[in-house]
C-alpha cells in the first residue's frame, strides 16, 4: 500500500523557516527521522521511505503555495494514490500554535494552497493535517504574520511540535485516518 503526504510551504531561502512553511517543516523531520532524502522532481520535492510493509511518499511542492493543487493532482496520478491515502500538511491560523488537528476533509478556510487543491482535484474530499501556527497578529497583518519566523519560544517548541505531527503522519499511514484523529485531535 502507498500513500502520498503533501507538506505546503513556500520554495525559496526567504521563506525556509517562516510560519507558512510547517509543512515543509514537518516533512524535513519526517524525512530525516527515516533517512529518507529529498530529489527535486516534477513539481516537487519527492523523498520515499517504507514503514511496515507501506510506501510512504513526501512530497514538497516547488509550485509556490498558492499552486499546490498542480503538484499534489500530478503526484496522485504518477504513483496512482488515490485521496484518501492522500494527506495534506498544512498551516492554520485558526489553532494556537502546536496544535494539532486531522480531518477527513473540509474547507480552504481562505487558505490559498487548500483552495487550489480543491480546484485540481476535484474538491474538498480529502485528509489534511492542519499544524497551529497561531494568531498573534493585528487588523490586516495576517499575510505578514504567515510569512513572519517562529518566535524564540515557538523554535524552542519546534522539535516536539514536528516530532507529533510526524507521530500523527505514520499513525494515519498504518492505523488509518480515524485511529490517527483519536489520537492526535
Amino acid at each position: 500500500m502507498k500513500f502520498l503526504i503533501v507538506g505546503l510551504g513556500n520554495i525559496g531561502p526567504e521563506y525556509e523557516l517562516t510560519r507558512h512553511n510547517i509543512g515543509f517543516l514537518v516533512l524535513d523531520r519526517l524525512a530525516e527521522k527515516y533517512k529518507a532524502e529529498f530529489a527535486t522532481a516534477r513539481l516537487a520535492d519527492h523523498a520515499e521511505f517504507r514503514l511496515k510493509g507501506k510506501a510512504i511518499h513526501l512530497i514538497k511542492p516547488n509550485t509556490y503555495m498558492n499552486l499546490s493543487g498542480k503538484a499534489m493532482a500530478y503526484w496522485m496520478a504518477e504513483l496512482n494514490i488515490p485521496k484518501e491515502q492522500t494527506l495534506v500538511v498544512v498551516d492554520d491560523l485558526a489553532l494556537p500554535f502546536g496544535k494539532l488537528r486531522l480531518r477527513p476533509q473540509g474547507s480552504s478556510a481562505g487558505h490559498n494552497g487548500l483552495k487550489n487543491i480543491e480546484e485540481l482535484t476535484g474538491g474538498q474530499n480529502y485528509p489534511r493535517l492542519r499544524v497551529g501556527i497561531g494568531s498573534d497578529f493585528g487588523r490586516g497583518q495576517q499575510v505578514d504574520y504567515v510569512l513572519s519566523r517562529f518566535s524564540e519560544d515557538e523554535f524552542k517548541q519546534m522539535p516536539e511540535v514536528l516530532d507529533r505531527a510526524g507521530e500523527a503522519i505514520t499513525t494515519f499511514c498504518l492505523a488509518g485516518l480515524v485511529n490517527a484523529m483519536n489520537t492526535f485531535n
